[in-house]
C-alpha cells in the first residue's frame, strides 16, 4: 500500500512568511524570521485573539512577498491548535478567496501543503496558501493547565511556539518545488503522558518516513536534511532509533524544528512544539536555504499529537501523527 503522491507539474512555493513571539525571536533563528514580536500580546485583549493577527499578519506578508495580491490567491488552507480552528477561521474572513479549514495538530502544516500541492497539480487552483500557527499561552490552558496556576513543568514537556508561518504555493513564479508527499496514518505508541509530546509523536514520524523512503526507492542520504516538526530533543532521539531499527540511519540528515527553533539550554526543557512550530522554521529558516541553494533538498515531517484535553482525563493514550513533503531548489 502506497501513501506518496508524486507531483507531476512540481507546484512551486514562491513567497513565504514568519512571525513569532519575543522567546522565539530571540531564538537560534532569529536572523530568518521576518516579523519578530516584542510583546506575544501583539496588542490584543487575549491569547486568542493575538494569534489570530499573528496568522493573518502571516498570511498577508505571504501574499505579498509572492509578488501576488489577495485577489489572485484561490484558497487558504490553513489550522491551528485552538478549538474549532478560530485563529485560522477568523483571519480568512479578512481575505476574499475560498477558505478549507484543517487539522492535525502541530502537523497540520505539511497537511495543508500536501492539499495545497495537489489542487495545484491536478489544475484545479492557480494560487493557494498554506498557514498554520499556535501560541503558547493560548495552547497551554486549553491543553493543561491554566497560566495562573504557575503549574511546574516537567523535565520531559516542550514549549509551544508562539508563531505562524505561511506558504504561497503555484505553478506561476520562481521558488522550491514539491516534488512529492507522503500521507501519514494515525499511530499510538501508548503514550499517556500529555506533557511528552516527542514521545507520543515519535512513531509517527518514523512510519511516514519509512513508508516514504520505501515508496520512492530513497536511502536517507537522498536529502540534505530530513526535518521533523515537533519531537524535541527526546523525541528526535527515539526516532532515530525506531528508523534504525527499520533499517534507516538518518543521524547525518535528521533535525528537528522544535531542536531548532530556541537556543540550546536547560530553560528550553526538550525544545519546541505547537502548529506553528514548523511552520515559522521552515518559512524562514529552511526556506532561504533552498531559495539560496545552500540546500537542494529536504524531507519536512510535521508531526501532531491527536489528543484534547477531554481525552486526556479520560485516561486515552495518545495517537501521532505525521505528513511529509519533499521540496527541492
Amino acid at each position: 500500500m502506497k501513501r506518496t503522491i508524486f507531483f507531476k507539474n512540481k507546484p512551486k512555493i514562491i513567497g513565504t512568511s514568519s512571525i513569532a513571539g519575543p522567546k522565539e525571536s530571540n531564538g537560534s533563528l532569529k536572523e530568518f524570521i521576518e516579523t519578530k514580536l516584542s510583546d506575544d500580546m501583539y496588542g490584543e485583549k487575549t491569547f486568542e485573539k493575538a494569534e489570530s493577527r499573528m496568522l493573518f499578519t502571516a498570511i498577508k506578508n505571504s501574499i505579498i512577498n509572492s509578488k501576488k495580491t489577495a485577489k489572485d490567491v484561490d484558497a487558504i488552507i490553513s489550522g491551528d491548535l485552538l478549538n474549532q480552528i478560530i485563529a485560522s477561521t477568523f483571519s480568512a474572513r479578512n481575505f476574499p478567496c475560498g477558505y478549507l479549514g484543517v487539522y492535525n495538530a502541530c502537523a497540520t502544516f505539511t497537511e495543508a501543503l500536501t492539499l495545497g500541492a495537489t489542487l495545484i497539480d491536478g489544475g484545479y487552483l492557480d494560487t493557494v496558501v498554506c498557514a498554520t500557527s499556535s501560541h503558547f499561552s493560548s495552547a497551554e490552558r486549553q491543553y493543561r493547565y491554566p497560566l495562573e496556576l504557575g503549574c511546574t513543568r516537567p523535565p520531559q514537556s516542550q514549549w509551544t511556539v508562539t508563531g505562524a508561518g505561511a506558504s504561497v504555493l503555484s505553478m506561476q513564479g520562481n521558488g522550491p518545488k514539491i516534488i512529492s508527499a507522503t500521507i501519514g496514518k494515525v499511530v499510538d505508541f501508548g503514550v499517556t503522558d500529555a506533557n511528552n509530546m516527542g514521545a507520543a509523536m515519535a512513531s509517527a514520524a518514523a512510519d511516514t518516513i519509512f513508508n516514504h523512503l520505501n515508496d520512492c526507492g530513497f536511502s536517507s542520504d537522498e536529502y540534505d536534511l530530513i526535518v521533523t516538526g515537533d519531537l524535541g530533543t527526546l523525541g528526535s532521539r527515539i526516532v532515530k532509533d525506531l528508523l534504525w531499527e527499520k533499517g534507516f540511519d538518518v543521524e547525518k540528515q535528521h533535525v528537528d524544528c522544535g531542536e531548532l527553533i530556541y537556543n540550546i539550554c536547560e530553560d528550553e526543557y526538550q525544545g519546541g512544539s505547537g502548529a506553528g512550530c514548523s511552520s515559522v522554521v521552515f518559512n524562514s529558516y529552511l526556506y532561504q536555504r533552498l531559495r539560496e541553494k545552500k540546500l537542494n533538498k529536504i524531507l519536512l515531517v510535521a508531526t501532531g499529537a491527536l489528543l484534547s484535553s477531554v481525552s486526556s482525563q479520560q485516561g486515552e493514550s495518545i495517537p501521532g501523527i505525521a505528513h511529509a513533503v519533499a521540496v527541492e531548489c
